[in-house]
């Protein structure tokens, strides 16, 4: 039996005022009081002060964005003005494209005024689409923001509906005749042509979307270009067209929303716990474990916060998903949790999953895990890399793995400890081979250069000089050679004779000579490599 898709169902927010209600925000001032007087945000073009943006009232009072500002001032003398700034109009439009995952994860901002949403099978959880507009534009309203939302089946009908229609919601499955009601009588504007496109159109006596819906392709095409009937098709829904989301859509998302928003530490605590066994419930039902998870707090003056976890190994288990992110707020301190103004929705993603391995468990499960079981040794493990990397930042806790190396300060690099480094070349750091020459743990960062006095040219040393101090050889062993690597075609690598030495205060050094004596150098250089002990 074949699954009958899911209708697509977009919402286009139009915020017609963005630029003066940032600007009535940063005053203090909501713009669900009326101002005494219109506000304009204005920059220079051109040499000239001009209206960029304004408010409603403004433009009641017959201005508009072009307007010059020396004309502005003419129609209207108390006009309010500030400085336009486009960078942080950007901003607030990805803050409030943020603030609209509320209702769905696939948001995009639609600059430099709308936001788009994917709400296909999501419209029901609010009351319906007719139910879920209200609710956005009042609380959008309570923060600030004027707006307008409209729903259809493609985002380009959506805009249009936003921005010049009367009706804000298209029915699923329009015929013909009540598609030609609902669009041809928008102007070509909706199709979001170039203006050099709509006043052509306008000088030939096309205005309407319905002039050009019923005439023949050809030869308007031929005269304006392909793109006006592709827009025309998109509007129409008879091309599909997609949004690109700021966030990808995890595959297992729990959520709680609150009737009244929470602000105490043990309710959001506790919120985030029963969140973590609905996500638990669910990866364990596949078969899958958490990697990555973000916990996203909506707060009521809708500011968002993500903060985002990382494991060592797969995570299917509550306790420990929720143990992470206890981890991550004390190590944020004062600055953790933020419930200033209380949340009204907290979600809980798993943002990277993979599959649980299979685990034998212990047959006396009363008795205490049986002393050098590796499982439980790399159980402990990570869940200690998990704690540090909840509080550092996963990417900061690191492990050491060997290199297939003969240079002993590559032999080992370090790589995020979460992540489960492949063996190479079958060496590990921990365990050196049997019989191997014994090294020291601590290496300088690079290699000092040392003068040394020798009894021969070729022998060990008597005595150097290391960081200005001179050091009698008491004892020393050697050498260790260690030829150069034929493979990196490095064409100046030189051979290294390695010694360990012991001073007559009985400090241990490991050096080397580089360089074969009357054979690869006249005169070899010894350098200090690394301290014992």
């Amino acid at each position: 039996m074949t699954a009958t898709p899911r209708p697509s169902r977009m919402l286009a927010l139009f915020l017609p005022t963005l630029a003066t209600d940032r600007i009535r925000r940063l005053r203090g001032i909501s713009t669900s009081v009326a101002p005494d007087a219109p506000l304009a945000s204005i920059a220079k073009v051109k040499s000239a002060l001009r209206l960029v943006a304004v408010d409603l009232a403004a433009a009641q009072a017959g201005l508009s964005p072009g307007m010059a500002l020396a004309d502005a001032r003419a129609m209207h003398p108390g006009l309010d003005t500030a400085e336009a700034n486009p960078q942080a109009e950007a901003a607030l439009l990805a803050d409030i494209a943020a603030w609209c995952r509320r209702y769905t994860p696939l948001c995009a901002p639609d600059a430099p005024d709308g936001v788009f949403l994917d709400i296909s099978g999501a419209a029901h959880l609010f009351g319906g689409e007719a139910a879920l507009i209200t609710d956005l534009e009042a609380r959008l309203k309570s923060q600030g923001f004027a707006s307008r939302a409209a729903i259809a089946a493609t985002p380009e009908a959506a805009f249009a509906l936003a921005r010049y229609a009367a009706q804000t919601i298209a029915p699923q499955d329009l015929d013909a005749r009540a598609m030609a009601r609902l669009y041809h009588s928008l102007p070509l504007a909706a199709l979001r042509l170039p203006s050099g496109t709509l006043a052509g159109l306008a000088q030939a006596g096309l205005r309407r979307v319905g002039d050009i819906a019923l005439r023949p392709r050809a030869p308007v095409a031929a005269r304006y270009g392909p793109a006006l009937f592709a827009r025309l098709d998109a509007l129409l829904g008879h091309a599909r067209s997609a949004i690109s989301p700021q966030f990808a859509a995890p595959a297992y998302v729990a959520e709680r929303r609150f009737a009244s928003a929470i602000t105490q530490d043990r309710d959001i605590e506790g919120t985030i716990l029963a969140l973590a066994h609905e996500l638990a419930r669910m990866l364990a039902r596949h078969g899958e474990g958490a990697r990555r998870l973000c916990l996203t707090l909506f707060r009521m003056d809708g500011a968002v916060r993500d903060v985002f976890v990382g494991a060592s190994r797969p995570l299917a288990d509550a306790a420990a998903i929720a143990r992470l992110f206890g981890e991550r707020f004390k190590a944020a301190g004062d600055a953790g949790i933020e419930a200033d103004a209380g949340f009204e929705t907290l979600r809980l993603a798993a943002l990277e999953a993979e599959p649980l391995g299979a685990r034998q468990a212990e047959l006396a499960c009363d008795s205490p895990p049986s002393q050098g079981g590796a499982e439980y040794h790399d159980a402990d493990l990570a869940q200690l890399i998990d704690r540090l990397g909840a509080r550092l930042g996963i990417r900061r806790v690191m492990r050491l793995v060997a290199e297939d190396t003969h240079m002993p300060e590559f032999a080992v690099s370090g790589v995020p400890a979460a992540s489960a480094p492949a063996r190479r070349g079958g060496a590990s750091f921990a365990a050196p081979q049997p019989g191997a020459p014994t090294r020291p743990l601590r290496l300088l960062a690079r290699p000092e250069p040392i003068e040394t006095m020798a009894s021969v040219p070729d022998g060990p040393p008597l005595r150097f000089r290391w960081r200005r101090m001179l050091h009698e050889v008491a004892a020393i062993e050697g050498p260790e050679r260690i030829a150069p690597q034929w493979w990196s075609q490095e064409a100046s690598a030189l051979t290294r004779d390695y010694f360990r030495a012991q001073d007559t205060q009985g400090r241990h050094f490991w050096l080397y000579r580089e360089g074969l004596y009357a054979r690869e150098a006249g005169l070899p250089k010894w350098w200090m490599h690394g301290l014992f002990g």
